[in-house]
């Protein structure tokens, strides 16, 4: 994992250039994630129209290059990303070790209460679980944490890892930490949340990106402040006899 400090007096592509050069040291990864909205800032909406990119354009490009040079999966967290028709969406990208765009998320619960986010960008729709080598990995982003059903159909499509790359804020910290736990319980799936530190438009962020495992404990937590590379090895196939041992999902009535 990969949390990030968002320095607003950073210009965007010295940001870019140092974060994807972070990545290609990454040697011993087989999946490297980023944050949401590390390369525009999450709260930093002035800025989005002008640092918005086609899924085509540099970031991802870059990040691809990135993945084949590591021969690893990465997540390249979340970017704004420019349709054709002018719309932006808030984008995660999943990169395979051969730098091909293995599977795309957009947003679907966007933060803001009718300002930021929901003002500004087009809510996702599909809900995506995608095979890998290393498991079956569902893609869901920052505030999607708090909507348990989307966490439930990810379950349903059988993943066995959900990635929630996040610019959560120090204020709410403390509901990330249960949230991402609770949806790892829920599920009974890995779930890996990494959050950005620093400050954005005068918010805190919270940092704190942590890994749960399918039986909900916390294999890794990273501290509050500080921009920082941590990393963990999690035995997916625990996730099978997790879920055989307390087959809690055979119980199901809704």
């Amino acid at each position: 994992m990969v949390q990030l400090d968002f320095d607003a007096t950073e210009l965007f592509t010295d940001r870019v250039g140092r974060v994807v050069g972070l990545v290609h040291t990454l040697r011993d990864a087989d999946l490297v994630v980023l944050p949401e909205l590390w390369p525009n800032g999450g709260f930093t909406y002035s800025s989005w129209e002008e640092t918005a990119e086609p899924l085509d354009g540099p970031i991802v490009n870059s990040l691809a290059a990135a993945a084949r040079d590591l021969g690893a999966y990465v997540h390249a967290g979340s970017l704004v990303e420019r349709h054709d028709d002018g719309s932006l969406t808030n984008t995660a990208v999943l990169l395979d070790p051969e730098g091909g765009v293995a599977a795309v998320y957009r947003k679907m619960h966007l933060f803001g209460f009718s300002e930021g986010e929901p003002s500004l960008m087009t809510a996702g729709d599909d809900i995506v679980v995608v095979p890998t080598e290393l498991g079956r990995i569902g893609l869901a982003t920052c505030y999607d944490l708090r909507f348990p059903e989307l966490f439930r159909r990810l379950r349903d499509l059988d993943a066995d890892l959900v990635v929630v790359p996040a610019a959560w804020p120090l204020a709410r910290v403390d509901h990330w930490r249960v949230l991402a736990q609770a949806r790892a319980i829920e599920n009974q799936y890995v779930v890996v949340a990494v959050n950005t530190v620093g400050e954005q438009a005068g918010k805190a962020m919270g940092g704190h990106s942590v890994v749960v495992d399918a039986r909900g404990v916390v294999l890794l937590e990273a501290d509050g402040s500080a921009e920082q590379v941590v990393g963990v090895e999690v035995d997916l196939a625990d996730v099978a006899t997790w879920r055989a041992k307390f087959p809690v999902d055979a119980d199901r009535r809704l």
